[in-house]
């Protein structure tokens, strides 16, 4: 399956990567702004070593992410549960499949008035025999099932219920992922601004990607703009 390869590659470049910065005495906020790879994106390490050098008791984790690797994200989820600090997630555009299990180790989840999150089923890629399939889906159907425990304990449904929403890609609004316990809060911010962090990504790789996040803005034709604000300058100085 292509489909993780397409996603880490098509986002090379797209986000504003991973950086951290003091926001009071006792905050610090890390931006998680870009696709989860060791190669193409943020990987875990990275993450890491970030979290290693924080003192502070409490930690902004802001995201803007269309997913990428389960393992890499495992790897930062339990970098955030070993921190003795308090972390809130602030989801400022977009979390999106390994994203959103990120935000499961977090204290609280917040997520921006237009932003958007995601859950499906995961992905791998396989290579080999027939045994060597089968064991690659028995791995997967071990991580799904790992995946169907996290937001389970988050939301408080049953198991069944998550794993048909997994299976289908289900993306939901600010408001629908609090109403569906993923996340805590929606924060008043502006909705456009929002749309437009997630809308940086190319999310290609998945089936169900809202139109508002795919769509191309309409281009602005300045010519005819220019034309227009000529003519009408020529109208008032003939009213004149």
């Amino acid at each position: 399956m292509r489909k993780l390869l397409n996603l880490a590659q098509d986002n090379r470049g797209k986000g504003s990567g991973l950086r951290s910065e003091a926001t009071g005495t006792d905050t610090t906020t890390v931006y998680l702004y870009d696709v989860i790879d060791s190669f193409w994106g943020i990987c875990a390490s990275d993450f890491t070593r970030e979290l290693a050098a924080i003192t502070t008791s409490n930690v902004v984790l802001r995201i803007n992410c269309p997913g990428g690797d389960v393992f890499e994200a495992r790897a930062m989820m339990t970098a955030i549960a070993e921190h003795p600090a308090t972390f809130t997630a602030k989801v400022d555009g977009l979390a999106a499949s390994a994203a959103t299990a990120i935000t499961l180790a977090c204290d609280t989840v917040e997520i921006a008035d237009g932003g958007f999150y995601m859950i499906h089923q995961a992905w791998t890629f396989a290579m080999g025999n027939a045994d060597d399939m089968t064991a690659t889906a028995t791995l997967l159907g071990k991580i799904d099932d790992v995946l169907v425990a996290g937001y389970a304990g988050k939301t408080g449904k049953p198991n069944d219920e998550i794993a048909a929403l997994m299976r289908a890609e289900t993306w939901f609004t600010a408001q629908e992922a609090v109403d569906a316990g993923f996340a805590d809060a929606v924060t008043a911010s502006p909705a456009k601004k929002a749309k437009a962090q997630a809308s940086a990504f190319n999310l290609a790789a998945f089936a169900n990607a809202p139109k508002v996040l795919t769509e191309q803005e309409p281009v602005l034709d300045e010519t005819l703009r220019t034309r227009s604000l000529a003519r009408l300058g020529l109208y008032e100085r003939t009213a004149a």
